[in-house]
């Protein structure tokens, strides 16, 4: 079996299902350009949870959860199939790693797992576990749970993060066209840091990088990049898409694929 690359990947606000733009566009190329993954493994900040846990449904439901959008987007569904195996094989080596989890039965995909995957793989055939994010952990965390699963990458499972490059809702003033400056030079002092494999920088964000406090008031979305990160191996390469795809002038919606050893 081929060892698969590692994603991060922006959702965006939720309307990125319905207005693909150019990273939309990005990631459906490179789900062509990669091999048909035997499974898929995400996280997303949308599912908070007091201890670790994945999803082990076999049909898991398409969670719509947001409001106020237009009515097209809650008619939407993405209904991969579960993989009840592969949850209960990941629990097994996060356990092994020292980091307990459980499974829920109940738990479907909430839209930062769907949005992304109905870009990428439209037909929705391709089982998918969600796992989820624990509160108040640190990013060193999500980089030791993506070190823990990442033996999944050789069993052909594609494992990605889905949060977004930058997210302060905050500045939300609707439709622009330009991006915020410190937007700019938040997301290339990460491009450059994952450039130079500086990955005790990454970790270290909130004191080193640019306007971080502005770029993520709170940091669960930018988690699962080191999450992706972790699970990519320590000699990971990372390439950047979607760079200059910026929403509402503070949503950027870059993305990173991780090819490592």
């Amino acid at each position: 079996m081929p060892i698969l690359p590692t994603l991060f990947v922006s959702h965006g606000a939720p309307t990125f299902a319905l207005e693909p733009g150019v990273a939309g566009h990005e990631l459906a190329a490179l789900a062509r350009s990669l091999p048909v993954p035997r499974a898929i493994l995400i996280v997303s900040p949308h599912w908070t949870s007091p201890a670790l846990s994945l999803t082990s449904s076999a049909k898991p439901a398409t969670i719509h959860d947001f409001g106020g959008f237009p009515e097209p987007l809650y008619e939407l569904r993405y209904p991969a199939p579960g993989a009840p195996e592969l949850a209960a094989h990941a629990t097994a080596l996060l356990a092994a790693a020292g980091l307990a989890a459980g499974t829920d039965a109940k738990r479907g995909l909430d839209h930062g797992a769907w949005v992304p995957l109905l870009h990428m793989y439209p037909d929705a055939q391709i089982p998918v576990v969600q796992v989820s994010m624990p509160a108040q952990r640190s990013p060193r965390y999500f980089h030791e749970l993506g070190r823990a699963l990442a033996p999944l990458r050789s069993e052909s499972v594609l494992i990605a993060g889905s949060g977004s490059i930058t997210h302060n809702l905050y500045e939300f003033s609707g439709p622009r066209d330009d991006a915020e400056p410190y937007v700019t030079a938040f997301i290339d002092w990460i491009a450059d840091t994952l450039a130079a494999g500086d990955v005790e920088a990454l970790l270290d964000y909130r004191r080193r990088a640019p306007h971080a406090e502005r770029a993520h008031p709170t940091d669960e979305h930018l988690l699962p990049l080191m999450f992706a990160l972790g699970a990519a191996g320590e000699r990971a390469v990372a390439r950047r898409l979607a760079e200059r795809d910026v929403r509402y002038g503070m949503l950027a919606m870059d993305a990173y694929v991780f090819e490592g050893s």
